[in-house]
């Protein structure tokens, strides 16, 4: 059995999800605090991968990233970096299609901090980089985490855009999902079996996680508010 789609989803859902991690707090941070029509209008632009089929997604991209097409064509020449059919060009795809999750998760944990401490904290002389990183980060961090576990999870099981930008080379850009496609496609059911428990028992486990998570989210929240 080759474990090569295995390393590879693992591979490119870890890197995606370190990518989003800082990008989508980021943005979810500044976002938060920008002025309510222009948050609007972010919010739905920075959304859009999440409701639109990740089929589209990936048809945007080719577009986009496509050796005949603009931005494509320029990192071709520039760079020799080829954005299509390649398997760093499924973490492009992957990271379109989770940065949603993580941005709403951020968002909300930021939007649900209470801003009284971080006056306590400017009255204090404290910068705004150690608030941010001392005190609502902190605060926020199951449910960043929460976000973080999720989007990872989906960037474990993203078909739709990857098999578009990517394809399916065995040994290059296979991932678990594109090779049970494959798999099926070929009538090989058996082994398209296995790797369909495989899938299951990683994204068992990753769920499991996030409920452990907010479990203890309610727990710290009910603690406090005890005191």
């Amino acid at each position: 059995m080759d474990w090569y789609p295995l390393y590879n989803s693992l591979r490119i859902a870890a890197i995606s999800t370190v990518i989003i991690f800082f990008v989508g707090i980021f943005a979810a941070y500044y976002i938060s605090k920008a002025h309510k029509i222009l948050k609007g209008i972010l919010d739905v632009v920075l959304t859009l991968p999440l409701v639109l089929p990740p089929t589209v997604v990936g048809y945007l991209l080719l577009r986009v990233f496509g050796p005949k097409h603009a931005v494509g064509s320029w990192l071709l020449s520039a760079f020799g970096l080829r954005m299509t059919m390649t398997w760093w060009s499924a973490i492009l795809a992957t990271t379109v299609v989770i940065f949603p999750l993580m941005y709403r998760t951020a968002r909300g944990a930021f939007e649900s901090f209470d801003e009284t401490l971080s006056y306590s904290a400017q009255t204090l002389g404290l910068s705004n980089t150690y608030i941010f990183w001392r005190i609502r980060l902190p605060y926020c961090r199951q449910g960043i985490l929460a976000g973080t576990v999720l989007a990872f999870a989906r960037a474990l099981g993203e078909y739709g855009a990857t098999s578009m930008i990517a394809g399916y080379t065995p040994g290059r850009t296979a991932t678990i999902s594109t090779t049970v496609y494959q798999l099926w496609r070929t009538n090989d059911d058996a082994l398209a079996v296995k790797w369909v428990m495989i899938n299951i028992l990683i994204s068992f486990v990753v769920l499991l996680a996030v409920n452990l998570l907010e479990k203890n989210n309610s727990s710290t929240t009910k603690t406090k508010g005890g005191r």
